[in-house]
């Protein structure tokens, strides 16, 4: 087992041992288990899964962030995590179809407006996804 913290700036998700852990690297889904190589890297909007220690399969959102893993310790930080049991999908849907418009109804006068709304929909897009993954 090793030791995994997932973290936002305002809450602790999770900080405790598990068996496995599979995330959302920028290049694809990394699978992470006991004695890993030594990581850094990017995340993507996604899904977060794991083992925990008493062997439960756990299940979180998470939007854009960083990745590490070294000695036995993975750590998680991002803007944005939501456990699976608390996605309210009614509003995920209703978030993604406004963002979408939003999207495709304006003229971005700032390159970075048009960025945000692009991470708004793909954090929307995996708050649905692990919901559906889950339920």
């Amino acid at each position: 087992m090793f030791r995994l913290s997932i973290v936002t700036p305002e809450k602790i998700f999770f900080d405790g041992e598990v068996r496995s852990l599979v995330v959302p690297g920028a290049d694809g889904y990394l699978g992470v288990l006991t004695s890993h190589a030594p990581l850094i890297t990017s995340l993507t909007a996604g899904k977060i899964a794991f083992i925990d220690a008493n062997g439960s399969d756990r299940f979180m959102a998470v939007s854009e962030g960083f990745f590490e893993v070294s000695s036995n310790v993975a750590t998680v930080l991002a803007d944005l995590i939501e456990n699976s049991a608390e996605i309210d999908i009614d509003a995920a849907r209703g978030a993604l179809k406004e963002e979408r418009n939003q999207l495709n109804s304006t003229a971005f006068d700032e390159e970075e407006v048009r960025l945000a709304i692009q991470r708004r929909i793909r954090w929307q897009q995996a708050r649905i996804k692990v919901y559906e993954d889950t339920h």
